[in-house]
């Protein structure tokens, strides 16, 4: 009998799992090198529950960053070529949860804006309370790709808080969770890169079939991918599901440069840490995937970024007096 799931995931979020069949659905499949004989045999290949001697981290920390186009600008040369430029706000928090007092509490935040444009002779733009600094892209910087050039300072951004954030925990008695992949944040120590949406398909059919059997807390075994930002990796579903087959279903990363040995440790703490962090659906439209503590600290952030109406129109007075 067929049966029929409504996803807790709000639907303007698009979807928590954008796979189709073979590749003709939205996701597509990855052409990375996957070694799935990291934990166990791939054909031993079974839903993992957590160990009962998993130690819990004292303290966890969850990193995030968000932002927003404020302007788009355009810079006219005097040889008469003309320039695409982006005035952005953007900004980065920590969230420190000490699970042993049950507290969290916001351990760093930082508002940046910056100018993102190819132009050769622009300079910052300064209005009457904020600057934007000026980050030249490569190419021609064409108006389509500038939002992606936020990218980069963002991540800055957050690898510098976090560290600044972070108070030790060389003892193994901290972890460090990133909302989204890693990429080039891996040389952060005992830190996870937590993936809410599923854009590609990373397993053979045969091992990809074992992540709609996982119940509540439990994961993959470690696999790894063979990729530029590849690692180590593994999927986990959360609690408050809907019980389609990938509702709840998050990937985990950690850096490639750890053996297996140590990321098959955080896998298992992942699976003792993350779902004690998942969201419900009465609370948050992209739940259980969106973690609470995630949840709050964007909405800090966005609310720091200051009014987007008041910040356009002191880039409109700015611009003009340069003019």
């Amino acid at each position: 009998m067929t049966r029929m799931f409504v996803d807790a995931w709000d639907p303007s979020y698009g979807s928590s799992f954008e796979g189709g069949e073979g590749g003709d659905g939205p996701a597509s499949s990855s052409s990375a090198q996957v070694d799935l004989d990291v934990e166990v045999p791939a054909a031993e290949w079974a839903p993992i529950d957590v160990s009962p001697r998993v130690r819990v981290p004292e303290v966890v920390f969850l990193v995030d960053g968000v932002r927003r186009n404020d302007a788009q600008v355009w810079t006219a040369e005097e040889d008469g070529t003309s320039y695409a430029g982006l005035a952005a706000s953007y900004a980065a928090g920590v969230v420190r949860c000490d699970l042993a007092r049950g507290v969290a509490s916001l351990a760093a935040a930082r508002v940046a804006r910056g100018l993102f444009t190819a132009s050769p002779s622009v300079s910052d733009i300064q209005t009457d309370s904020v600057r934007y600094e000026v980050h030249r892209v490569s190419g021609t910087g064409e108006a389509s790709k500038l939002p992606a050039a936020v990218q980069g300072p963002l991540t800055a951004l957050e690898i510098e808080i976090s560290a600044a954030a972070r108070d030790g925990g060389s003892d193994g008695a901290d972890l460090l969770i990133v909302d989204g992949p890693l990429r080039n944040r891996r040389q952060l120590p005992r830190t996870i890169g937590y993936v809410k949406t599923q854009q590609k398909h990373y397993l053979p059919a045969a091992q990809e079939a074992i992540v709609p059997r996982l119940r509540p807390g439990q994961r993959t075994p470690v696999f790894h991918l063979g990729t530029v930002w590849g690692g180590w990796s593994w999927y986990l579903r959360l609690p408050g599901s809907s019980g389609a087959p990938w509702s709840g279903v998050v990937r985990v990363e950690c850096s490639p440069d750890l053996t297996a040995d140590q990321a098959i440790e955080l896998a298992e703490v992942s699976g003792v840490t993350l779902p004690r962090f998942a969201s419900s659906a009465y609370k948050d439209p992209r739940a259980p995937q969106n973690l609470m503590p995630i949840a709050g600290l964007e909405r800090r952030l966005r609310g720091m970024l200051g009014d987007a109406r008041v910040l356009h129109r002191a880039l409109m007075l700015a611009t003009a007096r340069t003019r």
